[in-house]
């Protein structure tokens, strides 16, 4: 579980975090996204397929979405990292002091045996705080 405040105000950072595939647009790893099927990125159920500018293909589910909680939910359904059961969850909700947005993110998933704290580190501070950063210069860039 990651969480951060994010100087912006909660409709701004949910308008980006709300598309399902927009984060080849702000995620510096990844290079390209798409939604199988022709469905919709708020579609419940959809499915992006992702590749990473490393060239690993990685393949998500969207369980749920609720824009009255800001919130949503997916699942990993293929990806080279061995991340088995992984299930995350993205909340955000207003910072009133200042218009700010309070971010929390958090999964759970399995790992083979001894690679659990490598694989946690990984998730926590490559993926979740690196999608924080990445949101921050996203929306200051989009405000310059």
């Amino acid at each position: 579980m990651r969480s951060t405040v994010i100087d912006a105000p909660v409709e701004a950072v949910w308008d980006v975090l709300r598309d399902f595939n927009g984060h080849d647009k702000w995620h510096p790893p990844v290079a390209e996204s798409q939604i199988e099927r022709g469905w919709t990125s708020d579609r419940v159920g959809c499915v992006r397929r992702f590749r990473l500018r490393d060239g690993s293909e990685l393949r998500e589910r969207l369980l749920t979405l609720s824009d009255a909680d800001l919130a949503y939910s997916y699942c990993l359904l293929e990806t080279p990292i061995p991340l088995f059961n992984y299930v995350a969850h993205v909340r955000l909700a207003p910072v009133t002091d200042g218009d700010r947005t309070f971010w929390r993110w958090e999964s759970r998933f399995d790992t083979p045996a001894g690679r659990e704290a490598e694989l946690a580190r990984m998730v926590g501070e490559d993926i979740y705080q690196g999608g924080f950063d990445a949101i921050r210069a996203h929306l200051a860039k989009g405000s310059a």
